[in-house]
């Protein structure tokens, strides 16, 4: 073959393989275009016919106003703090436990409502339905709040509930003291006004949330397990409304945690004969286990965006985006790996990329001149769902490479199951639904907890447990939990009442409508 037939031969090849790379290139860009203008998963039931219901209205006078926050303030005012799994207020926790039966007496005598104390602190109330084929469900919240101190920075002090420019301030304003109260004030106006549910359902309220739940949330399951009882949904503490947080967002989001990043403390020690630091060995037990932990950092968890619930979350929020981010985040398929190298540049975004690993402690040395016998750090994880507990800890082993230090886990637990966010879905629509009929403007979108909340407890009982809160959250706000001038604003606690008392009537129908059209999939 001569050279020039050659050259042609080499040139026909690469137009075909150029034509065939842009033609799939035009396919790909067709479908992700077609997806981006059809895909729509937020029309779903709110377009169908729902059963019909005589849900009572529940319109807050100016007395019943200044009642509702009168009763939250003096909740905020007891010191209902853990300390720790062994140390708790239980002076606080018996003052919280009088309040509440002083605040909402009709909760506590009505002959529908089976109340009883849990491990002396933590309450469980069952309220009778009519209806007994309907399968219940539980709110939960707690009553214990985290540490705080005035001399923290706070604007006024943590525990006097103070109000300015119409917020209330204090620790648990937030988490979790607003839902407790406001599932029981919505609890006794449904009740005063004659309300008789036909789903029963549950109210648990524990004490040591903020310590792991081991003595409150622990022992109400094992009560309801002792009784046979089976949830259709679980509703806690979790997630919430997000207005101005997302960037690029069209409006505010509320999200429905569907799961929760599982957790693991990982301990990492060297040992070997302490020395006289003037005679020091090549490497010592702090030079040893450093070099072990900055592997870890420069190491981080493989990236999993994409293989867990946050895709959803991104795929019911893509239609209140501009493009080119409606583009991207309609066809997560094609560019799910592309968004995680853009969200793993924040820390804060980077906790839906992948597990995250932070060192919390590292302890060694007892003297300047003594070169330390023993040297040790903690590892902090939160488990991304596509991953399991022995993944994180072989990839932790392998990544620190070093036989002299030792690796022993803590304490840990996987990621919780991904509860039904379908048209099928009875707790996550009725809760959308409650949340729609207050908040239209909203976009309703699942989420994923990076934290653990009391729920997780709850797993043998229902398939489906939901973490969520309509408190609104804006630019800042979310620092304010677990650190200084937590706070919400009287109106959006009011709000919370409206939804407990509508959430809990909305339960009552006995199922769902069938979709009014079905998610464009590809």
């Amino acid at each position: 073959m001569t050279e020039s037939g050659q050259k042609l031969k080499i040139f026909k090849f690469l137009k075909i393989v150029i034509s065939s790379f842009l033609i799939a290139a035009l396919l790909l860009f067709t479908i992700a275009s077609i997806r981006t203008l059809s895909l729509d998963v937020n029309v779903g039931l709110q377009l169908a016919r729902w059963e019909k219901t005589n849900n009572l209205s529940l319109v807050i006078d100016h007395h019943q106003r200044e009642e509702l926050l009168a009763n939250f303030k003096e909740a905020i005012q007891i010191r209902t703090v853990s300390f720790s799994e062994k140390k708790s207020n239980t002076t606080a926790l018996l003052q919280f436990d009088r309040l509440l039966r002083k605040v909402f007496p009709t909760v506590f005598s009505s002959s529908l409502v089976h109340h009883e104390l849990v491990a002396n602190y933590s309450h469980l109330f069952w309220v009778q339905g009519s209806q007994h084929d309907l399968v219940p469900y539980l709110l939960l919240a707690h009553i214990d709040v985290v540490p705080a101190s005035e001399a923290d920075g706070w604007e006024a002090p943590p525990f006097s509930a103070q109000e300015i420019d119409g917020f209330i301030y204090g620790r648990g304003t937030i988490d979790d003291k607003s839902p407790v109260m406001g599932i029981l004030q919505a609890l006794e106006y449904l009740l005063k006004k004659g309300y008789a549910p036909r789903r029963g359902f549950y109210i648990g309220l524990g004490h040591d949330e903020e310590v792991s739940g081991f003595k409150g949330a622990l022992n109400i399951v094992r009560i309801m397990k002792q009784r046979g009882v089976q949830l259709s949904f679980v509703l806690d503490e979790g997630l919430a409304v997000l207005d101005g947080v997302i960037s690029g967002l069209q409006g505010p989001a509320a999200l429905i945690g569907i799961s929760e990043k599982g957790s693991a403390t990982v301990k990492l020690s060297v040992s070997m004969v302490p020395g006289h630091s003037s005679m020091p060995p090549p490497e010592t037990t702090i030079g040893i286990l450093a070099a072990a932990v900055k592997r870890l950092e420069d190491n981080p968890m493989p990236r999993l965006f994409g293989h867990g619930p946050e895709r959803e979350t991104f795929e019911h929020l893509a239609q209140k985006f501009g493009l080119p981010m409606k583009f991207i985040m309609s066809n997560l398929w094609l560019f799910a790996p592309l968004l995680g190298r853009i969200l793993e540049r924040k820390p804060d975004t980077n906790a839906f990329v992948r597990t995250t690993t932070a060192v919390t402690m590292f302890n060694a040395g007892v003297k300047v001149n003594i070169i330390p016998s023993l040297a040790e750090a903690y590892v902090n994880l939160r488990i991304h769902s596509a991953q399991s507990l022995k993944e994180v800890l072989d990839l932790i082993q392998s990544t620190v490479g070093d036989q002299r230090v030792k690796i022993e886990l803590v304490d840990g637990f996987d990621p919780l199951p991904v509860s039904s966010a379908d048209e099928k879905s009875f707790g996550f629509q009725i809760i959308k639904k409650t949340v729609l009929d207050m908040f239209p403007t909203v976009t309703v979108a699942p989420g994923i907890c990076i934290g653990n909340t009391d729920s997780r407890h709850f797993k043998d009982l229902t398939n489906d447990i939901y973490r969520f809160a309509p408190i609104w959250f804006k630019p800042g706000d979310a620092q304010r939990f677990h650190g200084i001038n937590e706070r919400i604003s009287k109106k959006n606690y009011e709000e919370l009442v409206v939804f407990y008392f509508s959430l809990i009537q909305n339960c009552d129908i006995q199922k769902l409508p069938e979709p009014h059209s079905s998610v464009h999939e590809l």
